[in-house]
Formats: C-alpha cells, structure tokens, sequence
C-alpha cells in the first residue's frame, strides 16, 4: 500500500539569485509518466549549491529554486512509465536529475554531457525539501543497509571524485595529489584514490584538516597557509622528487589550477573537478609540451559510475566525515562555506 502524501512540505527555497534561501511550505511535486517521487530523509551540501543560489555558472538557472542534489530518502509514488525501481525502495537523487537517454553520449555512457541535461538544484528542484523528483533512469537505487546520512555526500562528492580518479588513468602504486583534500570533495577523494591503491599527497590549509587528511591515510600533508614553497614540498613528497603522476584539482578559488603542471611528474595528468566562478586554467606552454603532460577536465560521473562508487561505500571502502543539522540551518552552513571553515560535509536532517 503505497504511503500517504501530503499536499504540502517544508523546503529551503531560493526566491531571487543570490538568496539567501527561505525555510518556507510549497506544494509537494507529482512524478510524471518517467519520473518518481522520493521522500528525503537527509541531503550533502555541496559547494555547487551555493553557486546555484549566486547564479555563478553560465548555465540555465530555475528561479524560485530549491537547492539540492544529494538527497537520500525512500520511494513514495512513480509514474506508469518508470522502470528499475519501486515504491519503498531506497534511492539518492543526484546532480544529473535526467538526460535525454537518446544521444549520442547518452548511448556511450556520457550522460552527463547531454545537451538535454536536468540538474537537481539548478535547472529543476533539488533536494532542500521533504519531497523531490527524480528521473527513474537517473535515480542511484541504493541498499537498504546502507545509512541514509552517511550516503547522502556519495551521491555527488563521492561520485565526482571516483570518476575524475578514474579519468586521471592513475595506477596502483602511483602518486596523486589531491588540492582541498580536506574538504568535502576531498575527504571522499583520499579514501578512493587509497581504495583504489593510489599515494596520496593531501594539499589544504588549516590543523583541522591536516588532522583529518592524516586520519584519512594521507602519507603527507602540505599546508598552503605554512608552505614557503609549495612546488618544492610538493614534489619532495613523491617518488625520486619527479612530482605526482596525477593532480586532482578540487580548490574553490583560482591560483591552484595555476600551479599544478609545476608539480606535475613527466607524463602526468592534471584533472580539473573544482569549479571556482569565473577562473580560468592556466599552464606553461614549454613545461606542458615538454614534460608531455595532460591537462583534462572531468565532470560528474554517468549511471554506471554512480553504481560502482556507492559499491566502494556500501564495502564499508569508504566513510564520508559529515556532520548533521536540521534542514532549517541550511544559510548558516552556506556561511561557513563561504568562510572556507567546512571540514567534510554537512548533511541537512530533513523534517519527518
């Protein structure tokens, strides 16, 4: 019997760019034929969410908005046509809310580079509510051992960094520094990148985070705040000082991006995932040419990849650091965002 639905819900609501959001009751959605409707128990904040609520991205922007692509919660209605999951099964919505299913990089497992795209919390509502939409196809089916906070910040932390991990064709053994290791991206992306049997060099500013990075099994922790030279330090901590066979880029501001082909080894590959407003990537053109480096983007993973990073979870690979708090608090911790004072994740409790 398929649970009750209230016509009414409370959700964080962005009501013109720049915010700041308002804890206020709107309608509950209904799933369409393709789509089904989830009730959310708990949702990841992520860095994006607060570029939505700027408008910083030159990407379509729905205004009222409701943020939100990490939610975790329980199936409660599906339309007709929705397939591969069902009412009271557990499932995450995430950044890529739906894409056309019919292009050509939707056929070969880049979806996320359809042009006919849905995101959660940006071009659709997300996930700051009670109840929220996700296209069936799209949706992480998820196991119901798994707990639902604990998930949440895989949904699209997690996923990210598997996938620019992967895109970096990093080796067991090899080194991969890792730039805001000790942020929310980051955290997840050291307990991969170990999973999957890479070094890993933590670069990140703070005790606080190197003291988390070091617990996360970091072999060395370079701090940008104290480093006199970062290149230097960097390098030191690798192989015959050549520098990491892989950089993972997931800094909020520009300068980072910069830097990297500088500690880049021979061949290296330089992954950008973080997406400061408005920067730009940078490189030498002797050192890239030369040193044959590989400078590359990668965005969120597609179906296949949200799988196979859950997996890494629900193995008990991988523990995302969060901390909870009510849905309600949803501005306070959007300031400590942007105070840069976010060790981890916080997750938002969404009200029964």
């Amino acid at each position: 019997m398929a649970p009750s639905i209230p016509e009414k819900q409370w959700a964080q609501v962005v009501e013109k760019k720049g915010g700041p959001p308002v804890y206020k009751q709107i309608p509950v959605p209904k799933p369409g034929p393709d789509e089904v409707l989830v009730k959310i128990r708990y949702t990841g904040v992520c860095h994006t969410d607060l570029h939505a609520m700027k408008g910083d991205w030159p990407i379509p922007l729905k205004m009222p908005l409701v943020g939100g692509h990490e939610g975790a919660g329980v199936v409660v209605a599906k339309g007709e046509m929705a397939r591969g999951i069902e009412i009271g099964d557990h499932a995450g919505i995430k950044w890529l809310n739906g894409s056309c299913l019919a292009c050509e990089f939707c056929k070969t497992g880049d979806e996320p580079l359809c042009a006919g795209q849905q995101l959660s919390g940006h071009t659709v509502d997300g996930t700051f509510q009670q109840y929220a939409i996700g296209k069936a196809a799209h949706v992480s089916k998820l196991p119901k051992d798994v707990p639902l906070d604990a998930v949440a910040p895989i949904l699209c932390a997690g996923i990210t960094v598997y996938k620019g991990l992967k895109e970096s064709c990093a080796r067991p053994g090899q080194t991969v520094a890792i730039v805001g290791a000790g942020g929310g991206l980051g955290s997840l992306a050291q307990q991969y990148a170990k999973a999957m049997g890479l070094r890993v060099i933590a670069i990140d500013g703070g005790d606080e985070k190197r003291s988390m990075c070091e617990s996360l099994g970091a072999e060395t922790f370079v701090d940008f705040t104290k480093s006199k030279d970062l290149v230097a330090d960097v390098k030191a901590a690798t192989p015959e000082g050549l520098g990491a066979h892989a950089v993972i880029l997931l800094a909020a501001s520009e300068k980072p991006f910069q830097q990297a082909v500088d500690y880049a080894r021979p061949r290296g590959v330089i992954v950008a995932i973080g997406l400061p407003a408005h920067a730009f990537l940078k490189a030498p053109v002797f050192d890239s040419v030369v040193k044959m480096i590989n400078i590359k983007g990668s965005y969120v993973g597609n179906r296949q990849d949200g799988v196979e990073a859950v997996d890494f979870f629900a193995r008990g690979l991988i523990k995302a650091p969060f901390k909870t708090v009510p849905l309600e608090k949803l501005p306070e911790v959007f300031e400590l965002m942007e105070q840069d004072k976010i060790a981890g994740r916080y997750v938002l409790e969404i009200p029964e």
